[in-house]
């Protein structure tokens, strides 16, 4: 049987240092962060039922108990949450096949209708669609691509980002708020399976138990193109698809980041004339 909640708290635990947690830093330290018995003392509870805690014996704690210890553990809203979600009394639904995610006609009509870089992506950060000039900022955001297995397999795409440690947290935070507790869904099983045998960084970053939604920020890219680019990155949950976003990137206007962005999408439209097909008058 999976221990997800002990997992969880002896990751957390290992990022809290003693002087953060105002414990006296005496003795050798065998683990990082706080000891078992350190976390007890200052959640108010038993070193006996913490260990029990984190050892999976117990998993019907109080919730002023988990949040004590995430008091302890310096835990955000975003953490407790997700601490909260791992005990509660919801059985999990093991699927037979992995979820088919369809992008709704009304959602394909608006990003086809964008002249930003826009693309709608999964729960899993999956493309499940994109328009062209997404593609004209990165060849991975075409259909059928997936933006985790990009980011840390993929040279381009980490050479795209210069502040890659910084992305690729982000999107390991957010997935781990994604998936919750259902980590029986085979896409999910997929995927952090193929990245924790091929990405040393995907491993560390997993174990962390990092937990946190994306939010509209700005993102820095350094295309091959047109050089560097800060673009404003949002993205918008789309009604009636749950798990599905739309991802928009958009300069400030006036800024040398909307010029270039101009010059990317002519660019692109200028490739797109050239390469279409020429069309013979009627009856030649």
């Amino acid at each position: 049987m999976s221990n997800d909640l002990g997992a969880f708290l002896s990751a957390r635990r290992a990022l809290v240092t003693p002087q953060q947690a105002g414990v006296p830093d005496v003795g050798v330290r065998r683990v990082p962060g706080l000891r078992r018995e350190e976390v007890a003392m200052l959640a108010g509870v038993s070193a006996d039922y913490y260990l029990r805690l984190e050892r999976g014996r117990d998993r019907n704690p109080s919730v002023q108990v988990l949040e004590s210890i995430a008091r302890v553990l310096q835990l955000d809203d975003e953490h407790l949450a997700y601490l909260l979600k791992l005990v509660a009394d919801t059985p999990r639904k093991r699927r037979r096949r992995p979820r088919r995610e369809t992008v709704p006609a009304g959602a394909l009509k608006l990003l086809g209708s964008l002249v930003q870089p826009a693309f709608i992506e999964g729960r899993y950060f999956d493309i499940l669609a994109s328009n062209s000039l997404a593609r004209a900022l990165s060849p991975s955001l075409a259909e059928g691509g997936n933006q985790l297995r990009d980011l840390f397999l993929n040279p381009a795409e980490q050479a795209l980002h210069p502040d890659w440690e910084n992305i690729t947290e982000c999107f390991i935070a957010n997935l781990r708020q994604a998936v919750g507790t259902d980590i029986d869904d085979p896409r999910f099983i997929e995927l952090t399976g193929e990245l924790s045998l091929a990405s040393a960084r995907f491993r560390q970053l997993w174990a962390r138990h990092e937990v946190r939604g994306q939010r509209g920020t700005p993102i820095r890219l350094h295309h091959p193109q047109v050089g560097e680019l800060i673009l404003n990155r949002e993205r918008l949950s789309i009604a009636g698809a749950e798990g599905l976003m739309l991802v928009v990137y958009h300069p400030d206007a006036g800024s040398s980041n909307a010029e270039k962005l101009a010059l990317l999408a002519s660019a692109g439209l200028h490739v797109a004339r050239r390469a279409a097909p020429a069309v013979s008058p009627a009856g030649t």
